[in-house]
This record gives C-alpha cells, sequence and structure tokens, in this order.
C-alpha cells in the first residue's frame, strides 16, 4: 500500500514521535488503538517506543511505560545517552529491583518471576486505571508469554488486555522481542498494526538496521524495508525513497559543462533532469571531467553536491587545482557541497535520504555521484543497487536536477568488464578510453548513447592539465574503441600537442 498524504481523518491520528515512521503511515497511528514493535533485542523497539512516549508528553498527555524486561536504571542510562528528559514518563517497573526498595518513589517494583499471570496482568490494569494515561507500552510480552506456559492462555489475556484498553481512550504499543517463541503470528491478528524491526550483520562494516511496517488496519502505507540507524536523540527512518512522489516543474534547457568542445560533442550540453554516466578505465579522467560540471555551475550561481566514495576532499580539491579549476572557492562560498561518503558505514537509504536533503533544502541543481563502485559497496546485495539508482535517478530527473555518474570499469588496456550494466538507465553515456600512438598513451573520448537529442558520432582525444580540459577535433582515423584498445592510423596533425600538461 502507499501512503496518503494523512490529511483525511488527521484528527484521529496520533504521531509516533517519529518523522519518518509518521511519513511513511501518512500521518501516523489511530488513537485508541493497540500496536505492536517486533524485533530480536538490539533492533530499536524500546527507543521507537520511548520517542511514541515522549511525543505524548511534549503534548501534554499523560504516558506510562511498564516494563517487565529491563529496569528504571537501564531505561534512563538510554534516556541520558539520547539527551531525554522522563520527567513526563510515568515508569512502571514490573522487574527485580538491583537496590533496597525505596518507598519514597513512584515507581512499583515487583518480581514477575513470582507472580501468576492472572495477578501480573491485574498489577498492569490496576497501574493503568489509577494513571489514566493516553499512551502506554508494555515491554515485553516474552515476559508474559512465559508465564502463561500455554499459547491458549497467553492469547487469552493479550485478547482481556485489548478489550480492556479497548473502552478506555489509550493508544497502546506491545513490544515482543521475539525470543519465546519462533513464527508465533498471535499477536499480529489480535493487534491492530505490526511494525517489524531489524538488526543485520553484513560481512564487513557497521550492522545495519531497517524496519518494516507488516500491516495497519485501514491505514496506507508505504510497503518494503526502510534503512533506520540509532542515533543520539533517536532513531533515524529513511522512508524508501518512490519517484513518482516528488514531481517540480523546470524548464530542460541545456546546462554548460565549461567546456565549449565538450558541449558540441554532447549536441549542446546535457539537458536539465538527465543523467550522464561517464564510464572508463581508472585515471583515465572521468573524475576530473566531472568536476567541469561542479566548477561551470557555480560559475553560473548555482548550487552543486559531489558525494565521494572513494576520494577525499583534500585529494579532489589539488586534483582541481591542477587542472586550473577553482573548486576550493566554490566549496568555500557554498555553492559546491562536498560530501565524503563511507559505505561500510553509511545504508543505502541513508545515502538516498542525504541526496534529497541537498536538493530540496540546499538547491542543488547539479549532482555528481563517484563513483558508483564505492555505491556498489555499500550494497550487501547487488541485485537491489539497480533498483536503488532507478529510484534515485528518476527522482533527480523530475526535480531537473543533472547528475553525473561515474563508473570505473575493471582492467587498464585491452578488454574491461564494468561492475554492473547502468547503462540502460542512463540518459548519456560518455566513454573514455587510452589509445597508444607512436610510444605515447594517450586518451579518447566519445559519446556513445544520448536520449534527448542530437550527438556528434566522432572519437575526439581529450587532455587534462593545467590548462584544464582540452578537447581535441575529431578523430576520423580511428577504429577498435569498442575492444578496449583503440588504433588510430591517421596523421599527428590532428592529435593534440601534449601543451595542456599532464594530470590524472
Amino acid at each position: 500500500m502507499s501512503p496518503s498524504d494523512g490529511s483525511d481523518n488527521q484528527d484521529l491520528r496520533v504521531s509516533t514521535g517519529n518523522r519518518g515512521l509518521d511519513s511513511i503511515l501518512g500521518g501516523g497511528l489511530d488513537r485508541d488503538r493497540m500496536y505492536l514493535y517486533e524485533g530480536r533485542p538490539g533492533a530499536g523497539k524500546t527507543t521507537l517506543a520511548m520517542e511514541f512516549l515522549l511525543e505524548g508528553a511534549r503534548q501534554g498527555e499523560r504516558v506510562l511505560y511498564i516494563t517487565l524486561s529491563e529496569t528504571e536504571r537501564e531505561l534512563k542510562l538510554v534516556a541520558r545517552r539520547h539527551d531525554w528528559d522522563l520527567a513526563g514518563v510515568d515508569i512502571v517497573e514490573l522487574v527485580p529491583p538491583e537496590t533496597t526498595l525505596d518507598q519514597s518513589q513512584e515507581i512499583t517494583l515487583l518480581h514477575p518471576a513470582e507472580l501468576e499471570l492472572g495477578e501480573t496482568t491485574r498489577l498492569i490494569l490496576d497501574r493503568v486505571t489509577a494513571s489514566n494515561p493516553s499512551r502506554v507500552v508494555i515491554d515485553s510480552l516474552s515476559e508474559l508469554r512465559l508465564l502463561a506456559q500455554s499459547s491458549l492462555r497467553y492469547r487469552r489475556q493479550v485478547l482481556a488486555l485489548k478489550q480492556f484498553f479497548a473502552n478506555r481512550n489509550c493508544t497502546v504499543v506491545l513490544l515482543d522481542d521475539m525470543t519465546s517463541a519462533e513464527n508465533d503470528l498471535q499477536l499480529h491478528s489480535i493487534s491492530h498494526g505490526v511494525v517489524l524491526l531489524e538488526q543485520l550483520a553484513i560481512d564487513y562494516g557497521a550492522e545495519r538496521r531497517r524496519l518494516r511496517v507488516v500491516k495497519m488496519r485501514g491505514i496506507e502505507f508505504r510497503g518494503g524495508f526502510h534503512d533506520i540507524k540509532i542515533c543520539k536523540g533517536g532513531i533515524d527512518v529513511y522512508p524508501r525513497l518512490v519517484a513518482s512522489e516528488h514531481h517540480t516543474m523546470f524548464s530542460g534547457e541545456f546546462t554548460p559543462s565549461g567546456n565549449a568542445a565538450l558541449d558540441e560533442l554532447l549536441g549542446g550540453g546535457l539537458e536539465r533532469g538527465t543523467n550522464a554516466l561517464l564510464i572508463g578505465a581508472a585515471g583515465v579522467g572521468k573524475s576530473s571531467l566531472a568536476l567541469n560540471y561542479a566548477v561551470a555551475a557555480a560559475e553560473r550561481g548555482e548550487r552543486s553536491a559531489i558525494f565521494a566514495f572513494d576520494e577525499g576532499r583534500g585529494t579532489i580539491e589539488a586534483r582541481s587545482k591542477a587542472l586550473g579549476l577553482n573548486l576550493s572557492a566554490a566549496i568555500d562560498e557554498g555553492l559546491v557541497v562536498f560530501q565524503q561518503i563511507d559505505p561500510a558505514e553509511m545504508s543505502p537509504g541513508e545515502f538516498a535520504a542525504i541526496v534529497r536533503r541537498r536538493v530540496e533544502k540546499d538547491g542543488a541543481r547539479v549532482v555528481l555521484i563517484d563513483s558508483l563502485n564505492g555505491y556498489l559497496n555499500a550494497m550487501p546485495d547487488g541485485r537491489f543497487l539497480i533498483l536503488q539508482m532507478h529510484e534515485l535517478l528518476t527522482y533527480l530527473a523530475q526535480q531537473g536536477v543533472v547528475t553525473i555518474l561515474v563508473l570505473a570499469q575493471h582492467g587498464m588496456m585491452g578488454p574491461t568488464e564494468a561492475p554492473l550494466d547502468i547503462s540502460y538507465l542512463s540518459d548519456a553515456v560518455l566513454m573514455l578510453r587510452y589509445f597508444e600512438h607512436a610510444g605515447q598513451v594517450r586518451r579518447a573520448l566519445s559519446v556513445v548513447k544520448k536520449r534527448s537529442g542530437h550527438h556528434e558520432q566522432t572519437i575526439r582525444e581529450f587532455q587534462l592539465g593545467s590548462r584544464g580540459l582540452v578537447v581535441g577535433p575529431p578523430l576520423k582515423d580511428f577504429s577498435g574503441i569498442f575492444t578496449g584498445t583503440p588504433v588510430y592510423t591517421g596523421s599527428e596533425e590532428p592529435l593534440l600537442d601534449g601543451r595542456a600538461g599532464a594530470t590524472g
């Protein structure tokens, strides 16, 4: 199901306390219903549930946290590390105390192992009746399941809880750590909605967390998995990007590269709302060529965003300086935003959210992704890279952004191979190749695809040096560029004289 805008029956909705989850649900949860947050220990259930209660406290509501698994001390430690103020959260602790009971405290301390299920349930109901809260979290149902000792008795007790809360103006979130039973779906049928949280360990790098709304009765929501990240202050939820939900009116005029010969090769340049793939061997000049678009945009007063997976800012600024491109000044003026991306620490969902923020909040009109090889490393399963890139590129196109993608092929000379075929998603494909002539290694550039209009069918030599990007005239006596070993059989006259200098 896709999320609505949340405008219908908004008065019946209650915020989850998490902006990302509210977006996935199209506005939040239905009031006065029972919901289930489930996931293995460490997935983020307690953090997400506490955000739900803190939002209620901010709205002046009475909120109640009933814990059967964590102690008050543990909860306060979590709150302190998130800079949360729990003054407005009433905590009922039904776990063994670690210290002598202080009668002056308002917190109830009992031993659940010594209680029958019915008595534990009665204590919960009594405290809810006394507090009369509008939001309640019960953490966790695994303890009730153990006390019940049978699935039938457990189900009856949960149904009794649901019936009790149905007669009160109270929204309830149940937590289940999924440790007491495998594939127990009883709570799914009882609950009004179910949110699943997962923690995944990949072969290298930080663990990945994700969230999925399993069901929501009567609420349209964005299905599938959404990347999440636990950070100071709560959980960042990155709703899965759906490009069809984002449309902006724009003019499709040409975007100059700052190099007249390159624009001529492209039939006038790249139109706004299109993307170009620069493909070639390592060191052939893909990144250097891409930088021309960011600097040219800055000279026009437009903003650009560079997302670097492979190189640091210092390296890129040094190269730009060697090419005569004043990238450092553009960054200092805020016209170019440079962001180093560590694929071992960042999920694809977080990356897409950062790109959206640069476009929508910072107004970036040119986006450089260097390189797709690094982005591929961020995906635990490469099969989904194409789907992720399709949504991201479609979104950028609908925002009128010119996107430059860099993809390094395996091998330097001879047959080369790309780690993935993304050319069919690209509006334009520029192929960069090495070739040898008269004992020198030279570089050739050609446009092999351009959806949006005419382009030259020629192959041109180019050089990178102190004069920047220099593109020569068409080389007619050229063959074998698609073999990876181009052969130039013409004369010396059409070739560049080498005065551009040399840089990678």
